[in-house]
Protein backbone atom coordinates (compact mmCIF):
# COMPACT_ATOMS: atom_id res chain seq x y z
CA UNK A 1 0.00 0.00 0.00
CA UNK A 2 2.68 2.77 0.76
CA UNK A 3 5.19 1.68 -2.32
CA UNK A 4 1.47 1.92 -4.23
CA UNK A 5 0.97 5.67 -2.52
CA UNK A 6 4.55 6.68 -3.22
CA UNK A 7 4.33 5.92 -7.01
CA UNK A 8 1.43 7.77 -7.05
CA UNK A 9 2.95 10.89 -5.34
CA UNK A 10 5.77 10.36 -7.99
CA UNK A 11 3.76 10.31 -10.94
CA UNK A 12 1.15 13.32 -9.73
CA UNK A 13 3.42 16.43 -11.24
CA UNK A 14 2.57 14.70 -14.59
CA UNK A 15 -0.56 13.36 -14.48
CA UNK A 16 -1.57 17.15 -12.86
CA UNK A 17 -1.82 19.05 -15.65
CA UNK A 18 -3.51 16.47 -18.05
CA UNK A 19 -6.14 15.59 -15.84
CA UNK A 20 -7.40 18.89 -15.75
CA UNK A 21 -6.52 19.98 -19.07
CA UNK A 22 -8.88 17.19 -20.12
CA UNK A 23 -11.38 17.36 -17.54
CA UNK A 24 -11.69 21.33 -18.54
CA UNK A 25 -12.31 20.66 -22.00
CA UNK A 26 -14.91 18.60 -21.21
CA UNK A 27 -16.70 20.68 -18.72
CA UNK A 28 -15.88 23.52 -20.17
CA UNK A 29 -14.74 24.91 -17.09
CA UNK A 30 -11.31 25.59 -14.88
CA UNK A 31 -13.34 25.76 -11.80
CA UNK A 32 -14.41 22.68 -12.43
CA UNK A 33 -11.38 20.66 -14.23
CA UNK A 34 -9.45 21.34 -10.52
CA UNK A 35 -12.72 20.29 -8.38
CA UNK A 36 -13.06 16.78 -9.93
CA UNK A 37 -9.60 16.95 -10.86
CA UNK A 38 -8.83 16.73 -6.82
CA UNK A 39 -11.40 14.36 -6.01
CA UNK A 40 -10.57 11.71 -8.69
CA UNK A 41 -6.63 11.86 -7.51
CA UNK A 42 -8.21 11.50 -4.00
CA UNK A 43 -10.00 8.12 -5.22
CA UNK A 44 -6.69 7.06 -6.74
CA UNK A 45 -4.94 7.37 -3.57
CA UNK A 46 -7.49 5.39 -1.85
CA UNK A 47 -7.73 2.66 -4.40
CA UNK A 48 -4.20 2.09 -4.56
CA UNK A 49 -3.29 -0.99 -3.18
CA UNK A 50 -6.48 -1.82 -2.06
CA UNK A 51 -7.81 -2.98 -6.42
CA UNK A 52 -6.48 -4.08 -9.10
CA UNK A 53 -3.92 -1.81 -11.00
CA UNK A 54 -5.22 1.64 -12.36
CA UNK A 55 -3.04 1.72 -15.43
CA UNK A 56 -2.34 5.50 -16.78
CA UNK A 57 -3.29 7.66 -13.52
CA UNK A 58 -4.22 10.40 -15.86
CA UNK A 59 -6.64 8.34 -17.98
CA UNK A 60 -8.12 6.47 -14.95
CA UNK A 61 -8.56 10.39 -13.28
CA UNK A 62 -9.74 11.90 -16.06
CA UNK A 63 -12.42 9.10 -16.23
CA UNK A 64 -13.48 8.72 -12.92
CA UNK A 65 -13.46 13.09 -12.77
CA UNK A 66 -15.68 12.64 -15.90
CA UNK A 67 -18.30 10.40 -14.09
CA UNK A 68 -18.48 12.16 -10.93
CA UNK A 69 -18.81 15.44 -12.76
CA UNK A 70 -21.80 13.93 -15.04
CA UNK A 71 -23.01 12.33 -11.70
CA UNK A 72 -23.64 15.56 -10.26
CA UNK A 73 -25.11 16.79 -13.05
CA UNK A 74 -27.81 13.93 -13.54
CA UNK A 75 -28.72 14.75 -9.78
CA UNK A 76 -29.42 18.50 -10.64
CA UNK A 77 -31.01 17.46 -13.61
CA UNK A 78 -33.38 15.52 -12.25
CA UNK A 79 -34.25 18.00 -9.35
CA UNK A 80 -34.96 20.13 -12.52
CA UNK A 81 -36.42 17.40 -14.56
CA UNK A 82 -33.99 17.35 -17.37
CA UNK A 83 -32.82 13.63 -16.90
CA UNK A 84 -33.00 12.91 -20.74
CA UNK A 85 -30.28 14.97 -21.52
CA UNK A 86 -27.81 13.74 -18.23
CA UNK A 87 -28.05 10.09 -19.15
CA UNK A 88 -27.06 10.92 -22.76
CA UNK A 89 -23.77 12.41 -21.79
CA UNK A 90 -23.57 9.74 -18.67
CA UNK A 91 -23.48 7.16 -21.79
CA UNK A 92 -20.63 9.21 -23.59
CA UNK A 93 -18.59 9.78 -20.63
CA UNK A 94 -18.69 5.63 -20.62
CA UNK A 95 -17.24 5.58 -23.94
CA UNK A 96 -14.40 7.85 -22.89
CA UNK A 97 -13.67 6.35 -20.30
CA UNK A 98 -13.46 3.05 -21.78
CA UNK A 99 -11.19 4.31 -24.42
CA UNK A 100 -8.81 6.48 -21.85
CA UNK A 101 -8.64 3.24 -19.67
CA UNK A 102 -6.77 2.08 -22.27
CA UNK A 103 -4.44 4.24 -22.40
CA UNK A 104 -5.49 6.76 -25.80
CA UNK A 105 -4.67 9.80 -25.85
CA UNK A 106 -6.26 12.45 -23.69
CA UNK A 107 -6.08 15.57 -25.83
CA UNK A 108 -5.01 14.61 -29.49
CA UNK A 109 -3.67 18.40 -30.92
CA UNK A 110 -0.32 17.47 -29.83
CA UNK A 111 0.20 20.49 -27.42
CA UNK A 112 2.18 20.05 -24.26
CA UNK A 113 -0.89 19.88 -21.58
CA UNK A 114 1.50 22.00 -19.13
CA UNK A 115 1.75 24.47 -21.99
CA UNK A 116 -1.80 24.04 -22.91
CA UNK A 117 -2.76 25.29 -19.18
CA UNK A 118 -0.24 27.53 -18.84
CA UNK A 119 -1.48 29.24 -22.17
CA UNK A 120 -5.42 29.34 -21.08
CA UNK A 121 -4.15 30.66 -17.00
CA UNK A 122 -1.84 33.19 -18.92
CA UNK A 123 -4.63 35.51 -20.37
CA UNK A 124 -3.78 39.18 -21.16
CA UNK A 125 -7.09 39.60 -19.09
CA UNK A 126 -5.30 38.73 -16.15
CA UNK A 127 -3.06 40.37 -13.91
CA UNK A 128 0.61 39.01 -13.29
CA UNK A 129 -0.03 38.06 -9.89
CA UNK A 130 -3.53 36.31 -11.01
CA UNK A 131 -1.65 34.45 -14.11
CA UNK A 132 1.25 32.86 -11.41
CA UNK A 133 -1.05 32.03 -8.98
CA UNK A 134 -3.97 30.56 -11.23
CA UNK A 135 -0.74 28.59 -13.33
CA UNK A 136 0.89 27.36 -9.75
CA UNK A 137 -2.93 25.74 -9.27
CA UNK A 138 -3.19 24.83 -12.62
CA UNK A 139 0.01 23.63 -14.09
CA UNK A 140 1.39 22.38 -10.66
CA UNK A 141 -1.42 21.12 -8.81
CA UNK A 142 -0.52 23.16 -5.80
CA UNK A 143 -2.91 23.77 -3.23
CA UNK A 144 -3.95 27.15 -1.84
CA UNK A 145 -1.80 26.94 1.53
CA UNK A 146 1.55 25.79 -0.55
CA UNK A 147 0.67 28.67 -3.33
CA UNK A 148 0.54 31.14 0.15
CA UNK A 149 3.76 29.56 1.64
CA UNK A 150 5.46 29.39 -2.05
CA UNK A 151 3.99 33.29 -2.42
CA UNK A 152 5.03 34.31 1.32
CA UNK A 153 0.69 35.08 1.62
CA UNK A 154 -1.37 34.60 3.45
CA UNK A 155 -3.71 31.44 2.73
CA UNK A 156 -6.58 33.61 2.72
CA UNK A 157 -4.94 36.16 0.34
CA UNK A 158 -3.87 33.47 -2.21
CA UNK A 159 -7.66 31.81 -2.35
CA UNK A 160 -8.79 35.15 -3.26
CA UNK A 161 -6.51 35.91 -5.63
CA UNK A 162 -7.43 32.46 -6.73
CA UNK A 163 -10.78 32.87 -7.14
CA UNK A 164 -10.30 36.58 -8.59
CA UNK A 165 -8.34 35.14 -11.69
CA UNK A 166 -10.85 32.36 -12.38
CA UNK A 167 -13.80 34.72 -12.11
CA UNK A 168 -11.82 37.61 -14.37
CA UNK A 169 -11.16 34.71 -16.89
CA UNK A 170 -14.61 33.31 -17.08
CA UNK A 171 -16.00 36.61 -17.16
CA UNK A 172 -13.27 37.53 -20.34
CA UNK A 173 -13.58 33.83 -22.27
CA UNK A 174 -16.26 32.09 -21.10
CA UNK A 175 -15.78 28.28 -22.17
CA UNK A 176 -12.42 26.61 -21.72
CA UNK A 177 -10.52 27.02 -24.69
CA UNK A 178 -6.88 26.36 -25.88
CA UNK A 179 -5.86 29.14 -27.61
CA UNK A 180 -4.89 28.68 -31.37
CA UNK A 181 -1.11 28.83 -32.36
CA UNK A 182 -1.34 32.28 -33.69
CA UNK A 183 -3.04 33.65 -30.14
CA UNK A 184 -0.52 31.14 -28.64
CA UNK A 185 2.49 33.26 -30.07
CA UNK A 186 0.74 36.42 -28.89
CA UNK A 187 0.52 35.14 -25.23
CA UNK A 188 3.84 33.59 -25.49
CA UNK A 189 5.71 36.77 -23.75
CA UNK A 190 3.41 36.05 -20.83
CA UNK A 191 3.53 32.75 -20.51
CA UNK A 192 7.75 33.25 -20.43
CA UNK A 193 7.20 35.76 -17.44
CA UNK A 194 4.85 32.94 -15.44
CA UNK A 195 6.89 30.40 -16.01
CA UNK A 196 10.26 32.45 -14.79
CA UNK A 197 7.85 33.81 -11.69
CA UNK A 198 7.54 30.42 -10.89
CA UNK A 199 10.93 29.87 -11.03
CA UNK A 200 11.87 32.53 -9.06
CA UNK A 201 9.87 31.15 -6.20
CA UNK A 202 11.36 27.65 -6.48
CA UNK A 203 14.77 29.64 -6.22
CA UNK A 204 13.79 32.05 -3.59
CA UNK A 205 11.86 30.06 -1.19
CA UNK A 206 12.02 26.15 -2.00
CA UNK A 207 15.86 26.06 -1.39
CA UNK A 208 15.88 22.16 -0.51
CA UNK A 209 12.63 20.68 -2.10
CA UNK A 210 11.72 17.50 0.35
CA UNK A 211 9.80 15.64 -2.64
CA UNK A 212 9.88 16.21 -6.62
CA UNK A 213 6.35 17.27 -5.86
CA UNK A 214 7.66 20.39 -3.65
CA UNK A 215 10.34 20.80 -6.56
CA UNK A 216 9.15 23.78 -8.25
CA UNK A 217 12.20 24.65 -10.06
CA UNK A 218 12.76 21.31 -11.63
CA UNK A 219 9.03 21.67 -12.86
CA UNK A 220 10.04 25.11 -14.39
CA UNK A 221 13.09 23.48 -16.10
CA UNK A 222 10.56 20.49 -17.70
CA UNK A 223 8.29 23.40 -18.54
CA UNK A 224 10.88 25.43 -20.40
CA UNK A 225 12.26 22.04 -22.03
CA UNK A 226 8.65 21.89 -23.33
CA UNK A 227 8.88 25.66 -24.75
CA UNK A 228 12.00 25.14 -26.47
CA UNK A 229 11.02 21.94 -28.24
CA UNK A 230 7.64 24.06 -29.40
CA UNK A 231 9.54 27.47 -30.34
CA UNK A 232 13.60 26.51 -30.71
CA UNK A 233 14.79 29.33 -32.45
CA UNK A 234 13.20 31.71 -29.60
CA UNK A 235 15.81 33.35 -28.32
CA UNK A 236 13.63 34.41 -25.33
CA UNK A 237 12.79 30.83 -24.82
CA UNK A 238 16.08 29.95 -24.78
CA UNK A 239 17.21 32.39 -22.32
CA UNK A 240 14.73 31.25 -19.98
CA UNK A 241 15.61 27.50 -20.38
CA UNK A 242 19.65 29.32 -19.48
CA UNK A 243 18.10 31.05 -16.42
CA UNK A 244 16.37 27.65 -15.04
CA UNK A 245 19.42 25.56 -15.99
CA UNK A 246 22.17 27.58 -14.44
CA UNK A 247 19.83 28.46 -11.12
CA UNK A 248 19.05 24.41 -10.68
CA UNK A 249 22.77 23.88 -11.35
CA UNK A 250 24.05 26.40 -8.79
CA UNK A 251 21.64 25.21 -6.41
CA UNK A 252 23.95 22.55 -4.51
CA UNK A 253 25.65 24.22 -1.73
CA UNK A 254 23.31 26.86 -1.46
CA UNK A 255 22.48 25.42 2.74
CA UNK A 256 25.40 24.49 5.15
CA UNK A 257 24.52 21.47 7.92
CA UNK A 258 22.72 23.25 9.75
CA UNK A 259 19.83 24.46 6.82
CA UNK A 260 20.72 28.06 6.56
CA UNK A 261 21.14 29.55 3.52
CA UNK A 262 25.21 30.46 2.27
CA UNK A 263 26.07 33.63 0.88
CA UNK A 264 27.85 33.78 -2.92
CA UNK A 265 31.21 34.17 -1.70
CA UNK A 266 31.23 31.17 0.90
CA UNK A 267 29.24 28.83 -1.46
CA UNK A 268 31.16 25.61 -2.61
CA UNK A 269 31.24 25.83 -6.13
CA UNK A 270 32.75 22.40 -6.70
CA UNK A 271 29.42 21.46 -5.66
CA UNK A 272 28.23 22.94 -8.78
CA UNK A 273 25.83 20.63 -11.53
CA UNK A 274 28.67 20.39 -14.02
CA UNK A 275 26.33 19.06 -16.82
CA UNK A 276 23.33 21.60 -15.89
CA UNK A 277 25.59 24.29 -16.33
CA UNK A 278 27.51 23.38 -19.43
CA UNK A 279 23.98 23.21 -21.26
CA UNK A 280 22.68 26.31 -19.44
CA UNK A 281 25.78 27.96 -20.79
CA UNK A 282 25.09 26.92 -24.04
CA UNK A 283 21.49 27.86 -23.93
CA UNK A 284 22.80 31.41 -22.73
CA UNK A 285 25.21 31.75 -25.95
CA UNK A 286 22.45 30.23 -28.38
CA UNK A 287 20.16 33.37 -26.62
CA UNK A 288 23.00 35.81 -27.23
CA UNK A 289 23.23 35.03 -30.46
CA UNK A 290 19.82 35.83 -31.77
CA UNK A 291 17.68 38.49 -29.45
CA UNK A 292 18.71 41.08 -26.74
CA UNK A 293 15.28 41.13 -24.46
CA UNK A 294 14.62 40.55 -20.90
CA UNK A 295 15.60 36.33 -20.42
CA UNK A 296 18.49 36.91 -23.31
CA UNK A 297 20.07 39.50 -20.44
CA UNK A 298 19.15 37.45 -17.41
CA UNK A 299 20.82 34.63 -18.77
CA UNK A 300 23.91 36.73 -19.52
CA UNK A 301 24.25 37.52 -15.95
CA UNK A 302 23.27 33.97 -14.77
CA UNK A 303 25.86 32.68 -16.98
CA UNK A 304 28.59 35.40 -15.88
CA UNK A 305 27.89 34.20 -12.24
CA UNK A 306 27.97 30.60 -13.05
CA UNK A 307 31.27 30.26 -15.08
CA UNK A 308 32.85 33.05 -12.96
CA UNK A 309 36.21 30.63 -10.88
CA UNK A 310 34.86 32.26 -7.38
CA UNK A 311 33.46 35.25 -5.74
CA UNK A 312 36.22 37.31 -6.50
CA UNK A 313 36.91 36.57 -9.97
CA UNK A 314 33.39 37.70 -10.74
CA UNK A 315 33.10 40.04 -13.84
CA UNK A 316 31.26 42.81 -11.72
CA UNK A 317 31.79 45.20 -14.68
CA UNK A 318 30.15 43.23 -16.51
CA UNK A 319 27.58 42.10 -14.64
CA UNK A 320 26.35 45.55 -13.54
CA UNK A 321 26.38 46.64 -17.38
CA UNK A 322 24.20 43.85 -17.84
CA UNK A 323 21.93 44.75 -15.29
CA UNK A 324 21.58 48.52 -16.30
CA UNK A 325 20.60 46.63 -20.27
CA UNK A 326 18.20 44.52 -18.44
CA UNK A 327 16.26 47.89 -16.29
CA UNK A 328 16.35 49.14 -19.76
CA UNK A 329 13.77 46.43 -21.06
CA UNK A 330 12.54 45.22 -17.81
CA UNK A 331 12.21 47.91 -15.47
CA UNK A 332 11.10 45.84 -11.69
CA UNK A 333 12.51 46.79 -8.88
CA UNK A 334 14.28 43.91 -7.98
CA UNK A 335 16.28 44.52 -10.71
CA UNK A 336 17.34 47.33 -9.53
CA UNK A 337 17.93 46.18 -6.35
CA UNK A 338 20.00 43.24 -8.42
CA UNK A 339 21.91 46.04 -9.91
CA UNK A 340 23.00 47.73 -6.69
CA UNK A 341 24.20 44.84 -4.91
CA UNK A 342 26.52 43.91 -7.55
CA UNK A 343 27.35 47.88 -7.80
CA UNK A 344 28.27 47.03 -3.70
CA UNK A 345 30.32 44.10 -4.60
CA UNK A 346 32.66 45.65 -7.53
CA UNK A 347 33.20 48.69 -5.18
CA UNK A 348 34.42 46.45 -2.37
CA UNK A 349 36.61 44.39 -4.01
CA UNK A 350 38.15 47.70 -5.10
CA UNK A 351 41.44 48.75 -3.47
CA UNK A 352 40.51 51.74 -0.79
CA UNK A 353 39.84 55.43 -2.31
CA UNK A 354 37.65 58.30 -1.99
CA UNK A 355 36.01 56.95 -5.17
CA UNK A 356 35.23 53.70 -3.48
CA UNK A 357 33.63 55.07 0.01
CA UNK A 358 31.18 57.37 -3.03
CA UNK A 359 30.06 54.37 -4.92
CA UNK A 360 29.10 52.67 -1.40
CA UNK A 361 27.72 55.60 -0.06
CA UNK A 362 25.84 56.13 -2.99
CA UNK A 363 24.46 52.11 -3.14
CA UNK A 364 23.30 52.39 0.31
CA UNK A 365 21.00 55.69 -0.25
CA UNK A 366 19.52 53.98 -3.10
CA UNK A 367 19.09 50.78 -1.42
CA UNK A 368 17.48 52.94 1.46
CA UNK A 369 14.73 54.43 -0.53
CA UNK A 370 13.73 50.94 -2.08
CA UNK A 371 13.41 49.40 1.55
CA UNK A 372 11.36 52.44 1.81
CA UNK A 373 9.13 52.95 -0.81
CA UNK A 374 9.23 49.92 -3.06
CA UNK A 375 7.34 46.60 -3.59
CA UNK A 376 6.83 44.11 -0.62
CA UNK A 377 9.56 41.83 -2.39
CA UNK A 378 12.16 44.42 -3.97
CA UNK A 379 11.97 46.31 -0.16
CA UNK A 380 12.90 42.86 1.50
CA UNK A 381 15.49 42.36 -1.22
CA UNK A 382 16.72 45.78 -0.31
CA UNK A 383 16.82 45.84 3.63
CA UNK A 384 18.92 42.29 3.50
CA UNK A 385 21.04 44.18 0.88
CA UNK A 386 21.20 46.93 3.28
CA UNK A 387 22.67 44.73 6.68
CA UNK A 388 24.98 42.72 4.18
CA UNK A 389 26.75 46.00 2.98
CA UNK A 390 26.58 47.53 6.98
CA UNK A 391 28.46 43.12 7.66
CA UNK A 392 30.83 43.51 5.00
CA UNK A 393 31.78 47.22 5.46
CA UNK A 394 32.74 45.92 9.37
CA UNK A 395 30.00 47.88 10.75
CA UNK A 396 29.09 44.56 12.78
CA UNK A 397 26.25 46.42 15.71
CA UNK A 398 24.43 48.00 13.38
CA UNK A 399 24.47 44.89 10.64
CA UNK A 400 22.98 42.28 13.87
CA UNK A 401 20.12 44.65 14.64
CA UNK A 402 19.10 45.18 10.74
CA UNK A 403 19.44 41.29 10.38
CA UNK A 404 17.24 40.86 13.90
CA UNK A 405 14.64 42.69 12.49
CA UNK A 406 14.44 40.47 9.61
CA UNK A 407 14.33 37.14 11.30
CA UNK A 408 10.47 37.57 11.37
CA UNK A 409 10.17 39.01 8.25
CA UNK A 410 11.89 36.70 5.39
CA UNK A 411 9.37 33.90 4.75
CA UNK A 412 11.91 31.42 3.79
CA UNK A 413 12.88 28.96 6.96
CA UNK A 414 17.04 28.70 5.41
CA UNK A 415 17.42 32.69 4.79
CA UNK A 416 15.39 33.29 8.43
CA UNK A 417 18.30 30.65 9.94
CA UNK A 418 21.45 32.65 8.08
CA UNK A 419 19.57 36.16 9.38
CA UNK A 420 19.34 34.92 13.13
CA UNK A 421 23.09 33.59 13.17
CA UNK A 422 24.49 36.51 11.55
CA UNK A 423 21.91 38.62 14.30
CA UNK A 424 23.55 36.58 16.93
CA UNK A 425 27.19 36.77 15.96
CA UNK A 426 29.77 38.79 18.15
CA UNK A 427 29.78 42.63 17.15
CA UNK A 428 33.19 43.08 18.23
Amino acid sequence: MTESVAGLGEDFADAWPRIVRALAAYTGSVDDAQEYAAEAIARAVARAGDGPPLGSLAAWCVAVGKRAWIDDRRRAATEQRHAQLAAVELAAADGDASAEASGSALVGDGLDDRLALLFVACDPALTEQARLVLALRLVCGLDVPRIAAHLGVRPTAAAARLTRAKRALAEARGRFRVPEAPERRVRLPVVLASVAGMFTVAHRDVLDPPTPIDDLGRQALSIADALVAEYPDDAEVRGLRAVVRLGLARRPGRLDTDGAAVPLDEVDRARWDRRLLESGLDDAAAAADRGDGRFVLEAAIAGLHSSSPSFAGTDWDRVVAFYRALERVWGAPSVTVARLVAEGHRALLAPPSGERSASLRRVERELEVLAADSAPYAALDARLALADLAWRTGRRREASEQYAGLVDEVPTEPVRRFCAARAAAPVE
